[in-house]
């Protein structure tokens, strides 16, 4: 069900504006046309909640080729005086590597390799010009060693 609401939030934002969206929302929907269009990301899902512990979320599951991507998308106001990468603090990393560890315990046929991504979007006032776009792929997250619970 996540990734059907994914892909037509994906759709809806191809085809224009979506309405009086949340600012979030807005930021996800820029950030998943992006990686798709721009990086050739395959969508996997969008905010997968732990069914254990429904506070843990991950706004975005991709493939990277054969890399499993997990990303956070931090949405920003022009001149916001927290960038997104520096949003993403000690507390946040804990609650998003609980998360990944539960999506990876999870799943059937664990990923050879994962990685964890920040994408900033930063929405223009009043939506004339598009928003930008900030990537940082492989954000270190967890331990050197780690094995996702292979």
């Amino acid at each position: 069900m996540p990734r059907r609401r994914c892909v037509w939030r994906f759709l809806q934002s191809l085809l224009g504006p979506t309405g009086p969206a949340d600012r979030g929302d807005r930021g996800e929907e820029h950030a998943v046309a992006w990686l798709v269009r721009e990086r050739r990301f395959a969508l996997v899902t969008c905010n997968w909640r732990n069914p254990r512990d429904r506070r843990e979320e991950i706004d975005l599951v991709a493939r990277d080729g054969t890399i499993l991507v997990f990303v956070e998308v931090k949405t920003r106001a022009p001149g916001a005086l927290v960038p997104g990468y520096y949003a993403v603090d000690a507390r946040k990393r804990r609650v998003l590597r609980r998360a990944i560890r539960a999506y990876l315990k999870q799943l059937r046929e664990k990923p050879l390799t994962f990685r964890f991504d920040i994408v900033e979007v930063v929405l223009p006032a009043g939506g004339e010009v598009p928003a930008e776009i900030l990537h940082f792929e492989n954000v270190a997250l967890f331990p050197k060693h780690f094995r996702g619970g292979r």
